[in-house]
């Protein structure tokens, strides 16, 4: 561990510096940096310490490490998945190995696309940063206009959020996962 008694993987990759087995497009930097941004204002609007900060800013850089790796490659790390979000488990583990046992960053990363319940506050800002980031081309209006909700009223946006995702996942014919069933099913609880 070196400063703030993080990792030097999370250090680095809360400056944009991703580790070596990282498989992306470069067109995709642009999403990583925008999540990571995200996360880092929210983390700052929520007067979080400097630690949990640079935690966030590395989760954005790191959510979406493997998202272009083969599919061998991804199978072989998280075959229990279905092949769209296979790459947060992926990055999850490959994390692990290397030595990161922040449980709630990893946690976050390997939930990242599913929502899981009990998913810490790192989890659920970055679940909401990936949908809302504002590169995203599908609904701008109504993404832009979550994301000034956040980070006061994230319960509700969580709600929003998850709601879409599983209509997406829903229209398009594949089924719910059951991290995402109990997700949607806490996340509602006394509504």
């Amino acid at each position: 561990m070196t400063r703030l008694d993080l990792h030097p993987l999370i250090l680095a990759a809360a400056q944009g510096r991703l580790p070596e087995w990282a498989a992306l497009r470069p067109s995709r930097r642009p999403h990583l940096a925008a999540v990571a941004a995200l996360l880092e204002r929210w983390a700052l609007e929520l007067g979080l310490a400097e630690r949990d900060r640079v935690r966030w800013a590395a989760a954005g850089w790191l959510h979406d490490a493997l998202r272009d790796a083969d599919a061998g490659m991804l199978e072989a790390e998280s075959a229990e998945y279905p092949s769209g979000v296979r790459h947060g488990p992926a990055a999850a583990a490959r994390l692990e190995r290397s030595g990161v046992d922040d449980e709630e960053l990893l946690e976050a990363i390997r939930y990242h696309s599913l929502g899981r319940a009990s998913l810490g506050r790192l989890g659920r800002f970055l679940y909401l940063a990936d949908y809302l980031e504002p590169g995203r081309s599908f609904e701008p209006v109504k993404i832009a206009a979550l994301r000034a909700r956040l980070p006061g009223d994230h319960q509700l946006v969580l709600r929003l959020v998850c709601a879409c995702r599983i209509a997406d996942t829903l229209n398009r014919g594949f089924p719910l996962r059951p991290e995402t069933v109990d997700f949607w099913n806490e996340l509602t609880a006394g509504v």
